[in-house]
């Protein structure tokens, strides 16, 4: 038996109760989308259930008969990043809040990298745009050497430096000591190196080989539970990075979401038996966080299309898990993540079709897994009856 889990990064469908405690006023990822392209076509999607959710904007639409097990789940974290997100799945609820440094980040700590890493200084240490303010500073950093440092709302240490003339290595493990620095009461989710190449027509592009160094999970956790049990767990895109590889047997990067779905249906070719877990990041990275609804819609619509293919290639056992990790709503203000309820999507072809309502955490759809595998509960939610 197989479980193949996609989480599309930031497909969020309506904010939550507490959205604006996170200062997010009526936000809804992909209502707005459907609201700015009434004629978005995602009839794939919306066939599993999508536009049958409890309370889902009526522009993304309902079918009659819908095939999946559908609903939408609350995150109980404290939270709205792929970290939080993410472990919240799999049974790991953050009850503080990772620290953020929404005004950059104090000399202590910039001294303190500078100092371990050898560098010469850093450019930037302001909240901003990962595309902009390489575009801003990417010719300061070619000449002096000095790597580029942002953030945003959310716990993030991001680090931009170009790999032709600082290189993607030495990226890699600068990035690597700051992960060690970022701890204590300076305990960040992320650090996150973001290498970029200049562009043919002029200006910089970020590549493919972003490398995410979250924090290490607690051992309790579905990942491990499923390793210690002997199920084995293959992730495809970022969700080797997000959990430190903790539980992980294998591991595929990913270059974009078509190639995360490539890669997954190679892996469901060769692999009969355990988790297949796919993020499927551009949906945030690229169109989300960039502000760029006609892409977020174009996005969906892709996905839309190759998800058949992987609903051809399951067996009469497997089961698929199609869900969010929190928001980033691109008719937003900003450009950082929004609180929001997430799609949970479920299909299987011995599993019958119904409505679930509103789950009260992530952590239902890690321990709907946990009892397929027979494995022990995890800390924090209940299974979906299948």
């Amino acid at each position: 038996m197989r479980v193949i889990w996609i989480v599309l990064d930031s497909v969020g469908i309506g904010a939550m109760p507490d959205s604006e405690d996170f200062g997010d006023h009526g936000v809804d990822t992909l209502g707005h989308i459907a609201e700015a392209f009434p004629d978005m076509s995602i009839p794939n999607l919306r066939r599993l259930g999508i536009g049958n959710i409890d309370g889902v904007s009526a522009g993304i639409g309902s079918v009659p008969d819908p095939v999946g097990i559908y609903g939408k789940a609350a995150e109980l974290s404290n939270g709205k990043d792929s970290v939080t997100g993410h472990w919240e799945m799999i049974g790991i609820e953050t009850k503080e809040p990772f620290q953020t440094f929404p005004d950059g980040f104090p000399d202590r700590i910039v001294d303190a990298f500078v100092r371990e890493t050898g560098i010469p200084g850093v450019l930037g240490n302001c909240v901003d745009s990962g595309t902009a303010i390489i575009e801003r500073l990417g010719e300061e950093h070619e000449r002096t050497g000095k790597p580029i440092l942002y953030t945003s709302q959310d716990s993030v240490f991001q680090i931009a430096a170009s790999e032709e003339t600082f290189g993607l290595q030495r990226l890699y493990e600068i990035c690597a000591a700051a992960r060690k620095l970022l701890m204590g009461k300076d305990l960040m989710a992320r650090v996150i190196a973001r290498p970029f190449i200049r562009a043919e027509g002029g200006g910089f592009v970020r590549t493919a080989n972003r490398h995410d160094y979250a924090i290490p999970p607690g051992e309790d956790n579905l990942l491990v539970y499923l390793a210690e049990a002997g199920v084995p767990v293959i992730s495809v895109g970022k969700i080797n990075d997000l959990f430190s590889g903790c539980g992980i047997r294998t591991a595929h990067k990913t270059k974009s979401n078509e190639d995360g779905v490539d890669r997954t249906l190679e892996v469901m070719q060769t692999e009969k038996e355990g988790l297949i877990f796919t993020n499927l990041v551009e949906f945030d990275s690229t169109w989300g966080h960039r502000r760029d609804v006609p892409g977020y819609k174009a996005g969906l619509e892709a996905f839309d299309r190759r998800l058949p293919e992987i609903l051809d290639r399951m067996e009469k056992e497997d089961l698929l898990i199609i869900t969010a990790d929190h928001g980033c709503d691109p008719s937003y203000t900003g450009t950082d993540h929004t609180r929001e309820y997430v799609p949970v999507l479920l299909y299987g072809k011995q599993r019958k079709a119904r409505n679930i309502g509103i789950r009260n955490t992530f952590a239902d759809l890690g321990e709907t897994v946990g009892r397929l595998f027979g494995i022990r509960h995890l800390p924090v939610g209940t299974a979906i009856e299948l």
